[in-house]
């Protein structure tokens, strides 16, 4: 119960699932996206808000047709509707360029992994690993790309590793692969994010990263 938590506690959780304290270069590369869509929303909404002021005040330049028409042409078409659309152009060419670079590309590094969700857990197995599968907690190895391919055994839930990765669905009868990497050892957060009934709320599961050593016990049936 969120009540019972000390507010030390409540922090805690609140960085552990927190999108803008990445702890991997994918979550990095969102996190920066997020960022500089808030930067470009806030300068647009600055603008309009001071074209809504400058409205409301009279004006005490020159008057006439030539006047107005130049102040059209300066405060709608150049601030009103050229800084904005300048911004947005800015905004969604960044945001393809970051899709670009989220995609799962093939690399020697590269870890594969499967995670399959089910109501209400998730499961785990591994390429490297034949017949190994956990429950809960998704072992990958630290400073290496992870390819999640991801799946589920009854309805449509979401794998979502807030400081690792973005979101991405898990579909019945389909695979969708999610790349992640963490930066250093450590437990992870991960969540459901997604309502497909009651008890989705506690749908989560954890990404434990291991150092080399830690990843090669883990492959050769060591403790988890």
């Amino acid at each position: 119960m969120v009540g019972s938590l000390t507010p030390a506690a409540l922090a805690g959780c609140a960085e552990s699932l927190s999108t803008v304290h990445p702890a991997g270069p994918t979550a990095a590369t969102i996190a920066t996206l997020w960022w500089a869509l808030l930067s470009g929303a806030t300068a647009i909404l600055l603008l309009v808000v001071l074209l809504l002021v400058l409205a409301f005040r009279r004006g005490e330049g020159p008057s006439g047709p030539e006047a107005d028409a130049r102040r059209e042409r300066v405060w709608i078409h150049a601030l009103g509707l050229g800084f904005s659309l300048t911004v947005l152009a800015a905004l969604t060419a960044y945001g393809l360029y970051v899709g670009e670079r989220l995609l799962p590309r093939p690399g020697p590094e590269v870890v594969t992994v499967r995670a399959e969700g089910r109501q209400w857990a998730w499961s785990f197995g591994y390429a490297d690993a034949p017949g190994r599968a956990t429950e809960g907690i998704l072992h990958i190895p630290a400073g290496r790309p992870v390819d999640v391919r991801i799946t589920s055994a009854d309805v449509i839930h979401s794998f979502w590793v807030p400081r690792l990765a973005g979101k991405l669905d898990a579909i019945p009868g389909h695979v969708n692969v999610l790349r992640i990497e963490a930066d250093a050892p450590g437990d992870y957060a991960g969540v459901s994010a997604e309502f497909n009934g009651h008890g989705y709320t506690g749908h989560r599961f954890t990404v434990r990263a291991h150092d080399a050593a830690a990843w090669d016990t883990f492959l050769q049936g060591g403790a988890q």
